[in-house]
């Protein structure tokens, strides 16, 4: 859905993703700083502070957002940056859903089932586009940004209800697995049904 936008917000940034690159920043600085930011986020959510970690996981979007900007600005399009990018990802949602169980927002069960889903939407996206041989398989209800952005949604709920998070990583759960079975559908019609 907020996948949409990608082309707009990319142009938007694009001059800023300039400015960073100018200066010398690498693309892959920037993926690795949101790692450290996660770690952050992480952190936060288990000593519950959720506020905190919901700015930590914004900051760490934004600079999941630069990496791709500085990339391009700079011409440091790799394959490498593009699957250090994706493998880190991976590692961010982790541990802010670590972070979470850590931190009481939300039961063992629940967390591993909303962080599989987001995991297996990945996957299903990264073998259509390898194994599958599509340009891009983005389809989907939900893609990374819904669900930091029902992560942070949740987070600021917490404050009104305090099962709040544990809701939130459950739909994502759900959107992520319907995900997975549409892009699936996708891939199976963009092979030839076969």
């Amino acid at each position: 859905m907020l996948g949409r936008l990608r082309e707009k917000y990319q142009k938007a940034i694009a001059p800023l993703g300039s400015t960073i690159g100018g200066i010398g920043i690498s693309p892959n600085t920037l993926t690795f700083l949101s790692l450290l930011v996660a770690v952050g986020s992480s952190y936060a959510y288990s000593i519950t502070a959720h506020l905190g970690g919901a700015l930590l996981i914004v900051l760490a979007g934004v600079l999941d957002m630069l990496d791709g900007a500085v990339a391009r600005a700079t011409g440091k399009v790799s394959k490498f940056g593009a699957t250090f990018d994706h493998v880190l990802d991976r590692y961010v949602e982790f541990l802010i859903i670590f972070g979470m169980i850590f931190g009481g927002y939300c039961d063992w069960i629940s967390g591993f089932f909303g962080l599989f889903g987001m995991i297996m939407a990945s996957l299903t996206r990264a073998k259509a586009e390898s194994v599958g041989g599509l340009n891009s398989c983005t389809v989907g209800i939900a893609e990374r940004q819904e669900k930091l952005f029902l992560l942070i949604f949740g987070s600021i709920l917490v404050v009104f209800f305090s099962d709040a998070l544990r809701y939130s990583i459950i739909l994502i759960g759900v959107l992520s697995h319907i995900t997975v079975v549409q892009r699936l559908h996708y891939t199976w019609i963009k092979t030839g049904k076969k």
